[in-house]
């Protein structure tokens, strides 16, 4: 691919459940105010999107307990946003004073949940095919489908010798004659040091440096693909290199409707 001069540094994940009973109007709130509000018209944040999680699709989470959502079928909306690399500080010390603003002024939403809230960097990815849809695209491309896997090395096992053992062997496995158009990995930022002052809970911990969050983007929608990643999961637990904490699919929400608000539990 060509080297062009838009290069992903972070990304912000928040995955959020609205209380029973505020389905349609949380969807309401963060499609037609925060998701613009809250994050994209901040600097040097580039790409957003929305995804969503069934009852039907939660069904298909595992492992059973796992510590990056608890309980695992927690976290019904999941919002995902691109932030131009170099310029992390600059996006997030406007979204900080931002956050508050709205929330004094009466914008904030009290019936949701945070189930899991940070931020992450250092991405990587992994494609499919020769020329792909790059990384930098993915929020754009209206992809049907996204799998969210979260990793934790061994001990001794470093994170290139994990990423080089995905890429040569457990990736291609899985990707290949696939609708898995792109896995990207991402390594988490410390929290309390990022975010102090948020307005609300934000969830479950974020993980230490052994941790590695991994999204999937799928041609098609998630579920198609549910037994390749079950094998996935049997291949990395296998080689001893990591353990897997979360595997998730989510669909893209269909923006301007409530879709999907009256299939959450």
């Amino acid at each position: 691919m060509n080297n062009y001069p838009i290069h992903l540094g972070s990304t912000l994940f928040t995955m959020v459940d609205p209380n029973p009973g505020h389905e349609v109007a949380y969807n309401r709130w963060y499609e037609r105010d925060h998701f613009y509000a809250g994050c994209m018209i901040g600097p040097w944040l580039f790409a957003g999107s929305r995804w969503v999680a069934t009852r039907a699709l939660k069904d298909l989470r595992f492992p059973e307990d796992s510590p990056f959502s608890e309980p695992v079928d927690a976290g019904s909306y999941l919002a995902i946003y691109w932030i131009l690399d170099g310029y992390y500080e600059e996006h997030f010390d406007w979204a900080l004073a931002q956050v508050q603003d709205l929330y004094k002024n009466d914008r904030g939403f009290a019936e949701r949940t945070h189930r899991h809230t940070a931020l992450y960097e250092q991405p990587w990815a992994f494609y499919r095919d020769s020329d792909p849809v790059p990384l930098e695209l993915a929020l754009d491309h209206h992809y049907e489908g996204l799998a969210v896997v979260a990793l934790e090395r061994a001990d001794g096992v470093s994170a290139d010798e994990l990423r080089g053992w995905l890429e040569s062997d457990a990736l291609p496995a899985l990707m290949q004659d696939s609708p898995i158009s792109i896995a990207a990995g991402w390594s988490p930022i410390d929290r309390d040091a990022a975010s102090g002052g948020a307005p609300m809970d934000l969830g479950s911990p974020t993980g230490g440096q052994e941790r590695l969050l991994q999204m999937f983007f799928i041609d098609d929608k998630p579920e198609g693909s549910w037994d390749r990643f079950r094998a996935y999961a049997q291949a990395v637990e296998a080689s001893g290199k990591a353990k897997v904490l979360f595997a998730a699919p989510f669909y893209r929400t269909v923006v301007g409707t409530d879709t999907y608000t009256d299939q959450l539990w």
